[in-house]
């Protein structure tokens, strides 16, 4: 058992050191996919994205596929995003723990980038005075993301977890086109592209008081190809550490029975940018309200987040709500999401 824990955790950093080195070589923006960049989940996002620790349930699937072992029955997640420029995304996450086996789960996303006006460079169009390079029609370029996961403790403090993913993204309603794919040649085209994506995760819980250490690897895969060309999608090292400052097992002794302040850090490295670190402080009370907020470091829009959250149980259910705000400069402005989550025990 501890030789396989071993290996699990060598071999994630070690696909984190991979990704991270090969990130140098490459040019800001050069993957595709972005969408798998933009990460669901309201409390997770109120706290700067410092959460490979603190995922744990439905939501984990998300983040850090290992924290779906703390799964006790059922749970299921669901989180509307307002992104940029009028783009929406939906996600979902549904939970089950399976007695000795483990927990297994099901995530979908999908990413609705608004409707754009068809343009082209050729005649009548270009040449029109009123509406120049304007065709009247338009098209709605869409993603989406299924997967499953498999998580379980394989002691009583440490957890690994794995997901496979299919990810498809089209940038023309799905459809083939004739482009030029070189002077003079025009060829059939496809506008969208497709891959086989995998997520691996550990966390571990130290024995000292609250402190959690985490670690993922997301989106690992062969290149995907849109058209002629291929291109890598974003490859995500997560590393997080986090603890609770105040609370029944908070690092600083208190009375406090009813409330408890974390904290969480996360060094966060993708594959087309810079090392960015993640910082993320909750404050709870009486297990029914949160107040959130964080920080993200070297990003060149994302910086300060926000956000709350409620908890309410009712017949054997446990109900939550959260929300996040996210600023984003002067020129993106913001975005904001909401959760609903429900845990059937």
């Amino acid at each position: 058992m501890m030789r396989l824990m071993k290996s699990a955790f060598r071999f994630i950093i070690l696909a984190g050191i991979l990704g991270a080195s090969g990130s140098y070589a490459q040019k800001v923006g050069s993957t595709s996919m972005q969408f798998l960049k933009v990460m669901p989940c309201a409390r997770a996002t109120a706290l700067g994205e410092a959460y490979t620790v603190w995922a744990t349930g439905a939501e984990a699937m998300f983040w850090n596929p290992a924290g779906m072992a703390s799964v006790d029955n059922m749970e299921l997640s669901t989180t509307y995003i307002n992104w940029l420029l009028d783009a929406q995304q939906g996600a979902f996450s549904f939970a089950l723990e399976k007695r000795n086996f483990g927990a297994i789960g099901i995530q979908v996303q999908y990413v609705d980038f608004g409707e754009f006006e068809e343009t082209t460079n050729q005649r009548p169009y270009i040449s029109d005075p009123n509406n120049p390079g304007l065709t009247g029609r338009t098209f709605r370029p869409f993603s989406y993301l299924v997967g499953l996961s498999y998580a379980r403790y394989l002691t009583d403090k440490f957890s690994l977890g794995l997901s496979v993913k299919y990810a498809h993204e089209s940038l023309f309603n799905g459809q083939r086109v004739t482009a030029q794919v070189r002077q003079g040649v025009f060829e059939e085209v496809d506008t969208w592209a497709s891959g086989l994506l995998f997520d691996f995760g550990i966390r571990y819980n130290t024995g000292f008081r609250s402190v959690y250490i985490g670690s993922a690897v997301q989106n690992f895969g062969a290149d995907v190809k849109y058209a002629k060309e291929s291109n890598p999608v974003p490859l995500l090292f997560r590393f997080g550490v986090g603890a609770d400052v105040i609370g029944e097992k908070g690092l600083i002794p208190s009375g406090f029975k009813n409330s408890r302040l974390s904290v969480a850090s996360d060094i966060f490295h993708p594959n087309d940018y810079a090392q960015q670190i993640h910082v993320g402080v909750e404050y709870e009370y009486g297990s029914m309200f949160a107040l959130r907020g964080g920080y993200k470091f070297n990003y060149d829009y994302d910086g300060f987040t926000f956000g709350a959250g409620i908890r309410h149980s009712m017949e054997g259910l446990a109900l939550s709500a959260d929300y996040s705000y996210g600023d984003m400069g002067v020129y993106l402005e913001n975005v904001q999401r909401i959760s609903i989550g429900l845990i059937i025990p």
